[in-house]
């Protein structure tokens, strides 16, 4: 029984809201633990409410700031509903006699303290226009590469879309070629995997929606676990503020949900929360 657009939009939105709340539980968790063993008081997540102009929906997200986890992570949630300008609507599947869009979404950015752990990068949305799909993915940004943890990162997202039956490959290469720096010519990170314009097959693609968002969760935190209490030195961490530099160019001159936000009137806060709170250019 094929579910009504509504029935989709409901369940999409509730989704993406409770992943958001398993997230925040999570790396929240880590952060108090972290900092009760290093016997410093805990940072927590800041909750921030916005409402798209015209009360055409709007979004919660949530930033934590100078922990000991976490150096600046966000997470947001948002569901909008309006209309697409006309020089940005061409750029948009289903919009050529009418530029109405409705949209869902989760995206997370992490960027850690200690620099021996990768920044870390995942979103996973639903649009709606006179066609509707589901996109998204995930991506790692480390400073300091970790061949056995970039070789396991990988062979774990082969499994979730295996399992899915979802194309790997194709993912993979559209990640590669999404997050790379054109005027520097080198890519963002370490890949991952990217994918749009998902239609037809909607339970099919929900579900893969939903596994991605499990499998984020599970691999950030088998990572952090993994390196959280590892010493680190300044040379390591000015490498990380360097690097940092790449998150910022890519976030301000390629980055597609940059550009929907600011295309759609939303939170500037909320859209820029994946920007680190430091960097450095040579």
């Amino acid at each position: 029984m094929k579910l009504s657009i509504d029935i989709q939009k409901k369940l999409t939105s509730e989704w993406f809201k409770f992943m958001q709340s398993k997230i925040l539980d999570e790396f929240q968790h880590y952060e108090i633990k972290v900092s009760k063993k290093n016997k410093i008081k805990p940072k927590y997540f800041v909750k921030k409410q916005w409402i798209k102009k015209n009360n055409k929906g709007g979004g919660i997200y949530y930033i934590l700031k100078n922990g000991e986890v976490f150096d600046k992570i966000g997470v947001n949630h948002s569901t909008v509903e309006g209309s697409f300008p006309k020089n940005f609507k061409s750029n948009i599947p289903g919009t050529k006699k009418n530029n109405s869009y409705w949209a869902s979404g989760i995206s997370v950015v992490a960027h850690m303290k200690n620099p021996k752990i990768p920044a870390m990068h995942f979103n996973t949305r639903f649009v709606i226009t006179t066609k509707s799909w589901f996109g998204g993915g995930m991506d790692v940004t480390p400073s300091l590469l970790d061949e056995k943890e970039k070789l396991n990162f990988h062979k774990r997202l082969k499994i979730l879309c295996k399992k899915n039956k979802q194309s790997y490959n194709r993912y993979k290469k559209w990640c590669d070629k999404y997050f790379y720096i054109k005027h520097k010519n080198q890519p963002r990170g370490i890949g991952g995997i990217f994918f749009d314009y998902l239609y037809k097959d909607w339970k099919k693609n929900f579900k893969f929606v939903r596994e991605v968002g499990i499998f984020f969760l599970s691999m950030s935190t088998d990572i952090i676990e993994k390196k959280v209490f590892s010493k680190w030195t300044k040379k390591q961490k000015n490498k990380q503020l360097l690097k940092r530099a790449n998150y910022v160019e890519f976030n301000l001159l390629y980055d597609r949900g940059t550009k929907f936000g600011l295309n759609t009137g939303g939170n500037l806060d909320a859209i820029f929360m994946s920007l680190p709170p430091q960097a450095k250019w040579k």
